[in-house]
Protein backbone atom coordinates (compact mmCIF):
# COMPACT_ATOMS: atom_id res chain seq x y z
CA UNK A 1 0.00 0.00 0.00
CA UNK A 2 2.87 2.30 1.17
CA UNK A 3 4.45 1.96 -2.84
CA UNK A 4 0.84 2.78 -4.46
CA UNK A 5 0.30 5.83 -2.40
CA UNK A 6 4.02 7.07 -2.75
CA UNK A 7 4.21 6.84 -6.45
CA UNK A 8 0.52 7.89 -6.74
CA UNK A 9 1.16 10.82 -4.63
CA UNK A 10 4.88 11.42 -6.63
CA UNK A 11 3.71 10.92 -10.54
CA UNK A 12 0.96 13.20 -9.60
CA UNK A 13 2.51 15.76 -8.68
CA UNK A 14 5.43 15.50 -11.32
CA UNK A 15 2.63 15.23 -14.05
CA UNK A 16 1.19 18.74 -13.10
CA UNK A 17 2.52 21.63 -15.67
CA UNK A 18 3.86 18.77 -17.76
CA UNK A 19 3.82 19.10 -21.49
CA UNK A 20 1.72 15.54 -21.24
CA UNK A 21 -1.01 17.87 -19.63
CA UNK A 22 -1.29 20.22 -22.36
CA UNK A 23 -1.18 17.46 -25.07
CA UNK A 24 -4.48 15.66 -22.72
CA UNK A 25 -6.02 19.16 -22.94
CA UNK A 26 -5.26 19.64 -26.89
CA UNK A 27 -6.15 16.36 -27.33
CA UNK A 28 -9.72 16.75 -25.51
CA UNK A 29 -10.08 20.24 -27.51
CA UNK A 30 -10.28 17.73 -30.89
CA UNK A 31 -11.62 13.77 -29.51
CA UNK A 32 -14.09 12.83 -26.66
CA UNK A 33 -12.02 13.21 -23.28
CA UNK A 34 -13.42 9.77 -21.92
CA UNK A 35 -11.73 8.58 -25.40
CA UNK A 36 -8.70 10.39 -24.83
CA UNK A 37 -8.17 9.00 -21.14
CA UNK A 38 -8.95 5.99 -22.37
CA UNK A 39 -5.72 6.65 -24.59
CA UNK A 40 -3.33 8.15 -21.78
CA UNK A 41 -4.53 4.97 -19.61
CA UNK A 42 -2.99 2.44 -22.23
CA UNK A 43 -0.25 4.22 -23.03
CA UNK A 44 0.75 5.13 -19.13
CA UNK A 45 -0.12 1.47 -18.04
CA UNK A 46 2.52 -0.20 -20.91
CA UNK A 47 5.47 2.42 -20.02
CA UNK A 48 4.82 2.61 -16.38
CA UNK A 49 5.00 -1.51 -16.44
CA UNK A 50 8.30 -1.33 -18.08
CA UNK A 51 9.64 1.53 -16.50
CA UNK A 52 8.98 -0.64 -12.58
CA UNK A 53 10.43 -3.93 -14.88
CA UNK A 54 13.54 -1.82 -15.11
CA UNK A 55 13.62 -0.52 -11.72
CA UNK A 56 13.15 -3.67 -10.04
CA UNK A 57 15.73 -4.81 -11.69
CA UNK A 58 18.18 -2.25 -10.96
CA UNK A 59 16.63 -2.54 -7.30
CA UNK A 60 18.13 -6.54 -7.02
CA UNK A 61 21.48 -5.78 -8.80
CA UNK A 62 22.79 -3.04 -7.14
CA UNK A 63 23.47 -1.64 -3.24
CA UNK A 64 20.67 0.39 -2.03
CA UNK A 65 22.14 2.91 -0.56
CA UNK A 66 23.83 3.93 -3.63
CA UNK A 67 20.34 3.87 -5.16
CA UNK A 68 18.82 5.97 -2.46
CA UNK A 69 21.95 8.71 -3.05
CA UNK A 70 20.67 8.36 -7.27
CA UNK A 71 17.56 8.68 -6.20
CA UNK A 72 17.83 11.54 -3.83
CA UNK A 73 20.48 13.08 -6.91
CA UNK A 74 17.45 12.05 -9.53
CA UNK A 75 14.64 14.06 -7.78
CA UNK A 76 16.71 17.45 -6.79
CA UNK A 77 16.79 16.81 -10.83
CA UNK A 78 13.17 16.50 -11.28
CA UNK A 79 12.40 19.22 -9.50
CA UNK A 80 14.93 21.45 -11.52
CA UNK A 81 13.41 19.91 -14.75
CA UNK A 82 9.93 20.48 -13.50
CA UNK A 83 10.63 24.32 -12.89
CA UNK A 84 11.86 24.81 -15.86
CA UNK A 85 8.88 23.69 -17.26
CA UNK A 86 7.96 21.92 -20.68
CA UNK A 87 5.67 23.52 -23.30
CA UNK A 88 4.10 21.29 -26.24
CA UNK A 89 5.88 22.19 -29.63
CA UNK A 90 4.54 22.75 -32.72
CA UNK A 91 5.36 19.37 -34.19
CA UNK A 92 3.49 17.71 -30.73
CA UNK A 93 0.07 19.49 -32.05
CA UNK A 94 0.81 19.09 -35.17
CA UNK A 95 1.28 15.41 -34.60
CA UNK A 96 -2.36 15.79 -32.70
CA UNK A 97 -3.84 17.46 -35.69
CA UNK A 98 -2.81 14.94 -38.51
CA UNK A 99 -4.20 12.13 -36.53
CA UNK A 100 -6.74 10.55 -38.62
CA UNK A 101 -7.26 7.44 -36.32
CA UNK A 102 -9.60 6.84 -33.58
CA UNK A 103 -9.03 9.23 -30.56
CA UNK A 104 -7.92 6.05 -28.66
CA UNK A 105 -5.89 4.93 -31.11
CA UNK A 106 -4.49 8.05 -31.54
CA UNK A 107 -3.76 9.27 -28.06
CA UNK A 108 -2.47 5.85 -27.32
CA UNK A 109 0.53 6.34 -29.23
CA UNK A 110 1.26 10.24 -28.74
CA UNK A 111 1.44 9.62 -25.11
CA UNK A 112 3.34 6.14 -25.35
CA UNK A 113 6.06 8.49 -27.40
CA UNK A 114 5.86 11.12 -25.34
CA UNK A 115 6.25 9.57 -22.13
CA UNK A 116 9.46 7.68 -22.98
CA UNK A 117 12.11 9.48 -21.00
CA UNK A 118 10.00 12.17 -19.47
CA UNK A 119 10.39 12.34 -16.25
CA UNK A 120 7.77 10.61 -14.91
CA UNK A 121 8.83 7.50 -16.35
CA UNK A 122 12.26 8.03 -14.75
CA UNK A 123 10.50 9.00 -11.56
CA UNK A 124 8.74 5.48 -11.81
CA UNK A 125 12.26 3.45 -12.35
CA UNK A 126 13.33 5.35 -9.25
CA UNK A 127 10.34 4.51 -7.39
CA UNK A 128 10.88 1.23 -8.11
CA UNK A 129 14.49 0.43 -7.17
CA UNK A 130 13.07 0.91 -3.68
CA UNK A 131 9.44 -0.32 -3.67
CA UNK A 132 7.58 -3.06 -4.78
CA UNK A 133 6.97 -3.27 -8.37
CA UNK A 134 3.63 -3.51 -8.68
CA UNK A 135 2.27 -0.84 -6.21
CA UNK A 136 5.14 1.85 -7.65
CA UNK A 137 3.10 0.49 -11.30
CA UNK A 138 -0.41 0.57 -9.99
CA UNK A 139 -0.33 4.05 -8.52
CA UNK A 140 2.35 5.59 -11.01
CA UNK A 141 -0.06 4.65 -14.01
CA UNK A 142 -3.03 6.17 -11.82
CA UNK A 143 -1.17 9.19 -10.23
CA UNK A 144 -0.50 10.55 -14.30
CA UNK A 145 -4.18 9.57 -15.65
CA UNK A 146 -5.56 11.32 -12.52
CA UNK A 147 -3.17 14.17 -13.36
CA UNK A 148 -4.29 14.27 -17.07
CA UNK A 149 -8.23 13.61 -16.32
CA UNK A 150 -7.57 16.57 -13.86
CA UNK A 151 -6.11 18.77 -16.91
CA UNK A 152 -8.65 17.71 -19.06
CA UNK A 153 -11.28 18.77 -16.59
CA UNK A 154 -9.66 22.35 -16.07
CA UNK A 155 -8.88 22.90 -19.21
CA UNK A 156 -12.67 22.16 -20.48
CA UNK A 157 -13.62 25.02 -17.81
CA UNK A 158 -11.09 27.37 -17.64
CA UNK A 159 -9.19 27.28 -21.29
CA UNK A 160 -5.82 28.27 -21.02
CA UNK A 161 -6.05 30.40 -17.98
CA UNK A 162 -4.32 27.88 -15.92
CA UNK A 163 -1.22 29.24 -13.31
CA UNK A 164 1.25 27.41 -14.95
CA UNK A 165 4.06 28.93 -12.78
CA UNK A 166 2.71 28.39 -9.45
CA UNK A 167 1.48 24.42 -10.55
CA UNK A 168 5.69 23.85 -11.12
CA UNK A 169 6.65 25.80 -8.51
CA UNK A 170 4.67 23.59 -6.04
CA UNK A 171 6.03 20.09 -8.13
CA UNK A 172 9.15 21.35 -8.23
CA UNK A 173 9.15 21.96 -4.40
CA UNK A 174 8.03 18.62 -3.70
CA UNK A 175 10.69 16.87 -5.59
CA UNK A 176 12.95 19.02 -3.64
CA UNK A 177 11.60 17.85 -0.22
CA UNK A 178 11.58 14.07 -1.58
CA UNK A 179 14.93 14.62 -2.98
CA UNK A 180 16.26 15.89 0.14
CA UNK A 181 14.87 13.23 2.52
CA UNK A 182 16.20 11.01 0.02
CA UNK A 183 19.53 12.60 0.36
CA UNK A 184 19.68 12.51 3.98
CA UNK A 185 18.92 9.02 4.57
CA UNK A 186 21.53 7.78 1.77
CA UNK A 187 24.26 10.20 3.60
CA UNK A 188 23.33 8.58 6.83
CA UNK A 189 23.48 4.73 5.68
CA UNK A 190 26.98 5.40 3.60
CA UNK A 191 28.54 7.21 6.57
Amino acid sequence: MYAFLLSFGVIFVAELGDKSQLMAMTLATKYKALSVLTGITIATATVHLISVGVGAGLGASLPTDWITLVAALAFIGFAVWTYRGDELTEDDEAAVNRSTRSAIVAATLIFFVAELGDKTMLATITLATREGWFGTWLGSTLGMVAADALAIGVGALLGRRLPERTIRIGAALSFVVIGVLLLIDALHALI
